[in-house]
């Protein structure tokens, strides 16, 4: 046999034995003999290097460190899922679902956990790993098929061969056992330990060195698919959501066990309550449950909200508490100049994660909930993320504890703190405060806005102590002390560069990104989207009156006040000019290449057969015309295709014009598509 023969063989066998451990729970060697024949095959692979094969079993151990991540175009967007925050709002939307379908029977469900780690795609061509990316903001993620290569549960090939390309959704995540034992060697080596195994597996998603990943043993569940587009036009793995998952497992993906088809509320209840119940015995983390429909044709028919899906809710679990002392109360200031304050806190575990600060909101909650320094006090982890405080146990308090006294001037500047008329929060008015300077700057380089890599919390605090950075624009002005900054502790020549480069690239982000990260108040990123669309560019944007920006789609009288005095302020116009002559050219928005559908509002409907509906939407926005979930009297038309259900039934009830997709295709210009 040759070795080309030999390392096939083997590849096969040890990828079985895997798939039988990790995915099937139903191992037919020793852990000693598929030790053996790893060994075996890795010294193959060794001895013939000619051979090597990113899919090998052998790559789940790592590879040599990448210097970046792409970004990966999400074939069919990662929506978020509405959530349903107690029992009232999960009957709620059983109503609506079954409101929709025009039915009063029980409607069939699929119940699922809901995992606490990161969202990955994995897309297969052919049968064979192709691409993996993580959620990203849902249309747009980071490649880390290298990464992705040394998680178990992912399997390098599929267990059936499947022509063409599916992309398989799911979730990373860290076991609590790994989690701990992780944390113990850390601690050992005297490291900080983590904070809590979502963000480690995360983070372990995104590492540079996928070495780094693997020693992080993470683990893959399947939960679902994106695109399927097999040979011979077949879209679908199968015709339920349970049978996915099932069709997952096949073809060899870790798919838990513990979900299941319900059939109406009642069921769906009866499982929420089962999985409250079993929480904290499960060996990883979860947050709550996803109730989808079950039937595709159904979720077709319900179609999605411009959130996300009809059809699908996920139903969060009550916060987790705890008890710890309340050492200390210190004041935060934000980016805006809000004052805040902060209680420092003995450490302790809630919610899947140790907290030591939590948030008391301001000074009216302070007084009003009656917390000192020294109370033993209640925490939870508002949505099982933003820990808070919600009051003093009375009875364990010693003594007359002091009652907290608001602060008069702002602890890093010593400015007089204000408060505007009809809000609660105390702001420094000082727009050059440092404290308001760092915050700002941690704002602008963030993932959802500049997404400059290497410019964490740690790094901006020591570059505004050198005096490197200042203020916004001086994040550009960095690449002119490339030397001193490779000099600094801790940071080389490669890490400088990299870090250079992040911010060179930045330069020509898009117009809603740089304005969302300027960080003006009530802008958030939704705004800055329509802000950009509506105007298109920076130079519109800063000439543009009060009048201009209240006619901007979602832009309310507060956020058009706002935006006026925002560009009305010299200095903020100076740092614009500050960064156009540093080379920041935000991308304009694009131009609608006709006018055809302009002030129109459409709907699409039913299964589109000529096109996607993700592609039918943006020829609409291109088109000047706007994109709807759902009908109403200000409906321009409606097209619907094959299944159309309760939104073709609506449009008739209103009179709404209705067409077929040949008839829309036939509205197009051509060549437009």
């Amino acid at each position: 046999m040759s070795a080309a023969e030999q390392i096939g063989d083997l590849r096969k066998k040890v990828e079985h034995h895997a798939h039988r451990y990790y995915v099937l729970d139903s191992p037919e060697i020793s852990d000693t003999e598929y030790d053996r024949l790893f060994r075996e095959l890795q010294d193959l692979e060794a001895a013939n290097p000619d051979l090597a094969d990113p899919n090998s079993p052998t790559a789940r151990i790592g590879g040599p460190p990448v210097s970046g991540f792409k970004p990966h175009r999400h074939r069919v967007p990662m929506l978020s899922l509405d959530n349903a925050l107690g029992v009232d709002e999960l009957r709620a939307f059983d109503e609506r679902v079954r409101k929709a379908l025009g039915t009063t029977e029980p409607v069939e469900y699929f119940a699922e956990l809901k995992f606490d780690g990161a969202s990955i795609s994995l897309t297969y061509i052919d049968g064979v790993l192709s691409t993996a990316a993580t959620r990203g903001d849902g249309t747009t993620g980071e490649e880390v098929a290298t990464n992705a290569r040394t998680i178990r549960g992912v399997p390098l090939s599929l267990q059936q061969p499947l022509l063409g390309l599916i992309e398989a959704r799911g979730e990373v995540v860290m076991f609590k056992d790994v989690f701990k034992a992780l944390n113990e060697e850390r601690l050992a080596r005297g490291e900080q330990a983590f904070a809590n195994p979502r963000n480690t597996a995360a983070g372990g998603l995104r590492q540079l060195d996928p070495t780094l990943t693997a020693k992080r043993k993470l683990t893959f569940f399947g939960y679902g698919v994106g695109a399927v587009e097999l040979r011979g036009g077949q879209r679908r793995l199968a015709d339920t959501q349970s049978g996915i998952l099932a069709r997952l497992r096949e073809l060899g993906f870790s798919v838990h066990q513990g979900s299941r088809v319900v059939r109406g509320f009642d069921e769906m209840l009866a499982f929420v309550d089962e999985i409250h119940e079993a929480r904290p015995h499960l060996p990883f983390g979860i947050d709550g449950v996803v109730i989808k429909v079950n039937d595709l044709d159904l979720q077709e028919n319900l179609g999605f909200s411009a959130r996300g899906p009809r059809w699908a809710v996920a139903y969060k679990y009550p916060a987790e508490q705890a008890f710890t002392r309340l050492n200390k109360i210190f004041v935060q200031v934000g980016r805006t100049g809000a004052v805040t304050p902060v209680a420092d806190l003995e450490s302790v575990y809630v919610g899947g994660a140790t907290v030591t600060r939590a948030t008391l909101h301001n000074y009216n909650e302070v007084l009003r909930k009656d917390v000192r320094e020294g109370d033993i006090v209640i925490i939870q982890r508002a949505g099982d993320v933003i820990p808070e405080v919600v009051g003093p146990v009375l009875d364990r308090r010693e003594g007359d504890l002091p009652i907290p006294v608001e602060p008069t001037h702002c602890p890093e500047c010593e400015t007089p703190l204000v408060r505007t008329s009809g809000e609660v929060a105390l702001r420094c008015p000082n727009k050059n405060c440092p404290a308001q300077v760092q915050a700002k700057i941690r704002h602008f380089v963030g993932r959802r806005m500049m997404d400059i890599e290497g410019l964490g919390e740690k790094l901006i605090t020591r570059l505004l102590e050198e005096s490197y950075l200042t203020d916004l624009p001086s994040i550009y002005r960095l690449k002119d002390r490339r030397q001193e900054l490779i000099e600094l502790d801790r940071l080389g020549e490669l890490s400088v560069d990299n870090l250079l480069a992040g911010i060179e690239a930045s330069k020509t982000n898009s117009l809603d990104r740089f304005l969302f990260g300027l960080g003006i108040r009530f802008l958030g990123e939704r705004g800055a989207q329509e802000l950009a669309r509506d105007l298109r560019t920076l130079d519109a944007i800063r000439h543009a009156d009060y009048d201009t920006f209240l006619a901007v789609p979602d832009c309310g009288p507060r956020t058009a006040s706002e935006l006026q005095e925002w560009f009305e302020e010299p200095a903020n116009m100076q740092m614009l000019d500050e960064f156009l002559a540093l080379g920041v050219e935000p991308t304009e928005a694009a131009a609608p290449t006709s006018d055809l559908f302009a002030g129109q509002s459409i709907v699409f409907t039913g299964k589109l057969e000529k096109f996607t509906r993700e592609f039918a939407e943006e020829l609409v926005m291109n088109m000047g015309g706007k994109p709807a979930g759902s009908v109403s009297k200000s409906t321009s038309f409606v097209v619907a295709g094959p299944g159309a259900g309760t939104k073709l039934a609506k449009a008739e009830q209103l009179g709404v014009k209705v067409l077929t997709e040949d008839e829309f295709l036939d509205m197009l210009p051509e060549g437009s598509i």
